[in-house]
């Protein structure tokens, strides 16, 4: 086992797995924390995408995850490869003493979830769950409210994800929309909006849910909604498609509770659209210089996260979206397919 103490002396060096659609923000995540931080190494099965890679980074390039682990002195093992992968790329990269940071979701499975966090924990190595929504501003202003108290009792949270993925999106990667690899809807695109309604109002209780593939060639769903009903007695929804026409319309949270009415919407939870409270405060006035042109989907958290992970391998912090956090939204995904599947409500935890 490698050595896992806090790392006080020199940069943290991260390997990153997967130079797809999502590895650009990394990059740019850990050149943003400059002398904290290094890119050493890239991996792809895909020659051009490894070749694109280390054209971009200068970083060191490998072919496959075994022999990045040989070859590489990485602290910390980025997997941004497909979802159903992370299991077991994870786990591996757990047993070489690595710390493990993987994009969402964290697994396809809750068992296979379950035994990433198990690996990790057993080899006392450190597991990331990347969550960066959680640190928008828009959504931090919303979580300081509820942590205050300024909603009361909150009645009803409603989540939208209405977007748009072509075919040839799903054609470009034979790995997308696939559920052993990807899922559908919910587990892949409104992942990150899950996790959002379970961090800002749950936790959930139980959940309903519906999922159609009504336009998509995939195994798994484009379109479906969620009804669930909180531990703390309030209701909750989710609606997610990628049929909208013609391009991303919204991704969006309101929450009406007893004292205070907010959304924020966007098409990336980017812009506060209602912020209304009975006691109102002198920032209220400002929260809408909290909006942003988000320019994509995932926003501009990850550098935000990767502050996180910097500051826990350097015993500075605690870990903001571990495993078992990661678990949680996972837990309720899987409770909505399960329901879809078998037309009947299931109840929270599924695990024990």
């Amino acid at each position: 086992m490698r050595h896992t103490s806090p790392i006080l002396d020199r940069p943290i060096r991260f390997a990153l797995v997967g130079c797809g659609r999502i590895a650009k923000n990394h990059f740019e995540a850990i050149a943003a924390h400059g002398p904290q931080a290094e890119l050493v190494a890239v991996c792809d099965s895909k020659p051009a995408a490894l070749a694109a890679a280390m054209t971009s980074t200068g970083a060191a390039g490998f072919d496959s995850l075994e022999a990045l682990l040989a070859g590489s002195d990485a602290d910390v093992i980025v997997l941004a490869t497909p979802s159903g992968l992370h299991p077991q790329q994870a786990i591996a990269a757990a047993k070489a003493g690595r710390h493990v940071l993987s994009e969402k979701p964290m697994a396809t499975k809750l068992d296979e979830g379950l035994a990433m966090v198990r690996a990790c924990r057993d080899a006392g190595v450190k597991l990331f769950v990347v969550k960066q929504n959680r640190l928008n501003k828009t959504v931090q202003l919303v979580k300081r409210a509820i942590d205050q108290g300024r909603f009361g009792r909150i009645f009803l949270s409603t989540v939208n994800v209405f977007w748009t993925r072509p075919q040839s999106y799903y054609d470009a990667s034979p790995w997308r929309g696939r559920w052993d690899l990807d899922g559908g809807a919910f587990m892949n695109q409104a992942s990150h909006y899950v996790d959002l309604l379970d961090w800002l109002v749950g936790p959930v209780d139980s959940v309903h849910a519906y999922t159609a593939t009504l336009d998509r060639d995939i195994e798994a769903e484009d379109t479906g909604v969620l009804s669930a009903r909180l531990r703390h007695g309030g209701l909750a929804s989710i609606n997610v498609t990628m049929l909208t026409y013609p391009q991303n319309l919204e991704g969006s949270i309101t929450i009406l509770g007893e004292k205070g009415t907010v959304k924020i919407g966007g098409t990336a939870v980017n812009q506060i659209d209602h912020w209304q409270f009975a006691d109102p405060q002198p920032g209220d006035d400002l929260v809408k210089g909290s909006n942003y042109d988000s320019g994509s989907v995932y926003g501009f958290g990850h550098p935000l996260y990767y502050d996180n992970v910097i500051k826990t391998l350097r015993g500075q912090a605690s870990a903001e979206v571990d495993g078992y956090e990661g678990l949680r939204s996972l837990e309720i995904l899987i409770a909505a397919y399960r329901s879809a599947r078998d037309g009947q409500r299931v109840g929270l935890p599924l695990i024990f």
